[in-house]
C-alpha cells in the first residue's frame, strides 16, 4: 500500500467561484470532504462496515492553509496521507493540486473520531484498520 492516495479529481465550474472570481472556501472543504470519505474507504472504513456495526467517524478539528487560487475550468487533484492513528483517533493530511500544472492550492489537515452512533460515543478503531492506517502513516510539517 503506498502512502499518499489520490482521494479526488475533479473540475472548479463557475458556481464554484465566488465575487472575486476564484473558487469559494465552501467548495474547498467539499472537495476536501469528498476525499475524506474516498479515503476512509481505502482503509475498509466503508458505507456498508459503518452501517453494519453501527459506527461512524466524525470530524474533531479541521485546519486549512490556502496557497493558491482555483479558477473556473481548473481540474483538481487531492492526494491524502494519514498522519497519525491513536485508538479512537485518526489524523490525515489532503494537499489539493491543481492537475495541470501540479502546483499545491491548498492543505488541509483534519482530526477525525471514531464512534459507536448508537451510544453518541467514541470507540476504538477495529484493530486490523488502525494497523494498516499505522503502516501507511507519514511524516508531515503541517
Amino acid at each position: 500500500m503506498t502512502d499518499w492516495v489520490e482521494t479526488y479529481r475533479g473540475t472548479v465550474y463557475p458556481w464554484h467561484c465566488d465575487h472575486v472570481g476564484h473558487m469559494n472556501a465552501m467548495w474547498y472543504v467539499g472537495k476536501f470532504d469528498e476525499a475524506t470519505w474516498q479515503f476512509m474507504n481505502h482503509f475498509d472504513i466503508t458505507p456498508d462496515y459503518l452501517r453494519e456495526n453501527q459506527r461512524g467517524m466524525a470530524a474533531l478539528e479541521q485546519n486549512i492553509k490556502y496557497l493558491r487560487e482555483l479558477h473556473a475550468g481548473d481540474v483538481v487533484a487531492i492526494r491524502s496521507a494519514i498522519v497519525e492513528v491513536k485508538p479512537k483517533v485518526v489524523r490525515f493530511v489532503h494537499e489539493m493540486r491543481n492537475a495541470t500544472d501540479q502546483e499545491l492550492a491548498a492543505v488541509t489537515q483534519l482530526t477525525g473520531i471514531h464512534m459507536d452512533t448508537e451510544q453518541r460515543t467514541s470507540c476504538p478503531l477495529p484493530d486490523t484498520i488502525a494497523a494498516r492506517m499505522r503502516d501507511a502513516a507519514v511524516s508531515y510539517d503541517f
